[in-house]
């Protein structure tokens, strides 16, 4: 039977992606940084151990008590919703050290035991904020587009070993806790130049009709977790799709109405 290991399962994808796998009769190993026994159900093919991305300590102990693992699946991550001119680099740097930096240390942890069995997957999941331009998520999407940019280049050089490496991109969740988890992180960073400007965003993506659920994240790292055709890319919810499929850059206004008549 097949082992996963999941990065940030209190919530969300993460932990959307573990019901997943379980229903599939996988061995998880859901992670968190304050494990929480009620969020899945029991399950002897269940383990749910605590992890904190950005500490190597904590990553080494993980994956000590993990022992050997078939795909790790890189889902932590946090989100910040603001003006960039506003946002300390303090913030920036937090931003990049779970949303980048974590997942490249994870990365680096798991290699090791997938390199000498020859088999293993990685699956980093990035963000529809790397398929097109929006407005307010600069820091951000900089450090998921480092990602997108880092998993295409390990995926050449881990192929030679037999190691397979994927990205799941998904599209906006208005059910995920991208901001109620960042609140206290984005206090101050729509200064009133910027304050009616966030409001036609914000008023934007709530008219969007294409949006992505919890399941479609789950159902693509599903997939590129099983993939053998070497794909690299797997966006994740209609939203993610319709941008996929035109990569278009286009001002933050004109992507929203993009995605409105992709969809359609």
């Amino acid at each position: 039977m097949n082992t996963v290991l999941i990065t940030g399962c209190s919530s969300g994808y993460g932990l959307e992606t573990a019901r997943h796998f379980l229903a599939k009769g996988w061995n998880v190993i859901a992670t968190m940084r304050t494990p929480r026994s009620d969020l899945l159900p029991a399950s002897d093919n269940l383990r749910i151990l605590p992890l904190d991305v950005t500490q190597p300590d904590s990553i080494g102990r993980a994956l000590k008590a993990a022992g050997p693992i078939d795909v790790l699946v890189n889902n932590a991550g946090i989100g910040l919703f603001g003006a960039f001119e506003a946002t300390p680099m303090s913030t920036v740097r937090e931003i990049f050290e779970t949303n980048t930096f974590g997942v490249m240390t994870m990365c680096q942890a798991v290699i090791p035991q997938f390199r000498e069995r020859g088999d293993g997957v990685i699956v980093n999941v990035t963000s529809s904020a790397t398929l097109a331009s929006f407005p307010l998520v600069a820091a951000y999407t900089a450090s998921k587009t480092a990602i997108e940019g880092f998993t295409a280049s390990l995926e050449h050089e881990l192929k030679a070993v037999g190691v397979r490496v994927k990205l799941v991109e998904p599209g906006y969740g208005p059910s995920t806790s991208f901001a109620a988890n960042g609140q206290q992180r984005m206090q101050g960073l729509l200064t009133k130049p910027y304050e009616s400007f966030a409001r036609e965003v914000l008023t934007g993506f709530g008219h969007l009709s294409a949006v992505t659920a919890a399941t479609d994240v789950a159902e693509g790292i599903w997939d590129a977790a099983n993939d053998t055709t070497g794909r690299l890319h797997f966006p994740a919810g209609a939203d993610a799709v319709a941008l996929a499929s035109t990569r278009c850059r286009q001002p933050p206004k004109y992507v929203a109405n993009r995605i409105y008549d992709l969809s359609h």
